[in-house]
């Protein structure tokens, strides 16, 4: 059964659904993709979706893998990340989230990894870039960094890059996140540089679901949703589109005190 929102609104042209904790929160986005997925099926023949890792994502996903009636044979994969020079059996590697949470566990048509561990960093970025430019895309799974960021695009994010991937160098906030999530032992331990989708690529999407769950989201949010469109909240970015559905839980929402 779908999650009913606690409450259900619309900020700033995004579409907000508040839910009870991280469990509904995915039920309710995994059961919204695909109905999206199945949709562009239908209409198309074929569909193509970015995915996001980390912890914010793991209910989301754990719930998609069940999701009936998707023929996955006809569906690509992309997703929006990975540090520099991390192979992809690193425990950090978003390669290995991916594929181990969602790549490994349905019969995908394709699925386009970000090479961290490529020889150039830039060349690895325009051979992703190519790929995402061969297709429409159907759909972007993502959620909002602590720092605001979406991908790896920290403030002040290039919301006008000609570019749809490119090297980003990680800011500290963002770099203590991962150490936070427990992806890395230290600070030290983390990579300074990522490959990372721009932000014209996540907004090149048709759809985009977002999933942002805690308390340490929460000033993130109030960003994205309270304030204007700034390069210094990545997230903001989202209100340029015309299409985007928000899932938050009372604590990543506990800061958006005049909903409604």
């Amino acid at each position: 059964m779908n999650p009913v929102p606690i409450l259900e609104t619309t900020l700033k042209g995004i579409r907000v659904k508040i839910f009870r904790d991280k469990d509904a929160i995915g039920q309710a986005a995994a059961t919204k993709v695909a109905s999206v997925i199945r949709a562009a099926l239908a209409e198309q023949g074929s569909a193509a979706v970015i995915f996001a890792t980390g912890a914010s994502q793991y209910e989301f996903l754990a719930s998609l893998i069940q999701a009936p009636d998707i023929d996955w044979t006809r569906v690509t994969g992309f997703h929006l990340d990975e540090y520099i020079g991390m192979d992809n059996q690193h425990n950090a590697s978003f390669r290995r989230y991916l594929r181990e949470r969602l790549f490994s566990r349905l019969p995908f048509k394709a699925v386009h990894y970000l090479e961290g561990d490529a020889p150039n960093p830039q060349l690895e970025c325009a051979r992703y870039q190519e790929l995402l430019l061969q297709q429409e895309i159907d759909l972007a799974c993502i959620g909002i960094g602590e720092n605001g960021h979406l991908a790896f695009n920290d403030p002040p994010a290039d919301f006008r890059t000609p570019y749809q991937v490119h090297v980003v160098n990680l800011d500290e906030r963002c770099r203590l996140q991962q150490v936070g999530e427990g992806h890395f032992p230290t600070l030290a331990d983390v990579p300074k540089q990522a490959l990372s989708l721009s932000i014209p690529a996540i907004l090149r999407a048709k759809s985009i679901s977002c999933v942002v769950p805690d308390l340490r989201k929460a000033e993130a949010v109030r960003c994205a949703l309270a304030g204007s469109i700034n390069p210094h909240c990545p997230a903001s970015a989202l209100q340029l589109h015309p299409n985007v559905d928000l899932y938050l839980d009372g604590e990543s929402a506990s800061l958006l005190s005049d909903l409604g």
